[in-house]
């Protein structure tokens, strides 16, 4: 009876999705046929939904995980209490294609990796339940592109195109100040995720792309371009070894914990108080998830790295960015608690 009733449903959401139908390709080369004004949409996982949330919140059906309670003064008011969807990709995928169609959206779309696997994926769930959907590329390169493709699908060109003008001015002065700065001169920067420190990125990694991006060498690099890059396990030994002089983390228990730790206050990052925390609300400045949020990461993390050649103000730059990107407005409180740790005031 349930497998009928979904049946039913898909064919009912199929027929709404078609009645006005026009072609687009998305970012993984696929032509997909789309309601000609999109309504609803079902993110298929966060990173999708920070996409759809900062160019056109109304059409979110839900938020795959909902907002923490510090968290929530960050959304927009209207969107703070959107409904748990799940989520179809990545891992810890807990949606099935039941709670899709009951959301009954136009359009489904995710935003992160266009390997064959997921291309598989949207084929599949497209022609089970006979929603459209999209693949947009999730490389922090293609931001400006993926934002303006996304607007287009969405029918909000002009607000797409403000924020992509936003990202490439950010990338092409990024670009001009790190110019003539040698390799050998660049900090050596640690990722440390978790409350022990020692889950990382890989260089070349989704995870930390923001760090390189920025001016940073990655010293989780392992050199064999052949290895997979990504979120490995990594023993304390071989971060003495990697002997960073810089240390990014978004886990608060880390951050309290490092600069008494026996082991980790030898290290030259720790010993010269360059340790910091990174935002994570509503959205984390480096990753979780990676998507556009990590926008303003960059940003912060080019005057960490480069004071005097990117002289800006934090408070203003992030007032700025929440404003344009995520429709809200910052008290001083927010804004002071948001980046408290990120000014790299020493721990209690």
């Amino acid at each position: 009876m349930r497998m009928f009733a979904a049946v039913m449903l898909a064919l009912t959401v199929f027929s709404l999705s078609t009645a006005d139908a026009r072609t687009i390709t998305d970012s993984a080369g696929r032509t997909v046929e789309i309601p000609d004004t999109v309504g609803r949409v079902y993110a298929a996982g966060p990173p999708a939904s920070i996409l759809l949330y900062v160019l056109a919140p109304e059409r979110l059906t839900g938020w795959p995980r909902p907002p923490r309670d510090e968290e929530r003064p960050y959304i927009a008011a209207p969107y703070r209490n959107l409904p748990a969807t799940g989520r179809l990709t990545g891992r810890g995928d807990t949606a099935n294609l039941e709670v899709v169609l009951r959301d009954r959206p136009d359009l489904i779309v995710d935003f992160g990796s266009i390997r064959d696997t997921y291309v598989s994926l949207a084929d599949r769930v497209q022609s089970q339940t006979g929603i459209p959907y999209v693949l947009i590329d999730g490389r922090f390169e293609a931001t400006p592109d993926s934002l303006r493709l996304m607007g287009a699908i969405l029918g909000v060109r002009e607000r797409a195109d403000t924020l992509a003008r936003y990202v490439e001015a950010l990338f092409a002065d990024l670009e001009a100040g790190l110019a003539e700065i040698p390799a050998d001169d660049r900090p050596r920067v640690y990722f440390a995720r978790g409350p022990e420190g020692l889950e990382t990125g890989l260089k070349g990694s989704i995870n930390t792309e923001i760090i390189e991006l920025a001016g940073g060498r990655n010293v989780a690099d392992p050199g064999d371009a052949a290895i997979r890059r990504g979120i490995t396990d990594v023993s304390i030994e071989q971060v003495i070894v990697a002997n960073p002089d810089t240390i990014i983390t978004w886990d608060r228990n880390f951050y309290q914990a490092v600069w008494n730790d026996p082991i980790w206050r030898n290290i030259p990052a720790v010993a010269a108080g360059r340790v910091w925390l990174s935002p994570t609300a509503p959205f984390g400045w480096i990753d979780r998830p990676p998507s556009v949020n990590r926008v303003i990461g960059l940003k912060w993390l080019s005057g960490l790295f480069y004071p005097e050649r990117f002289d800006f103000s934090l408070a203003a730059e992030t007032r700025q960015f929440y404003k344009l990107f995520y429709h809200v407005d910052l008290s001083d409180d927010e804004l002071d608690r948001l980046l408290e740790w990120a000014r790299g005031r020493p721990a209690n």
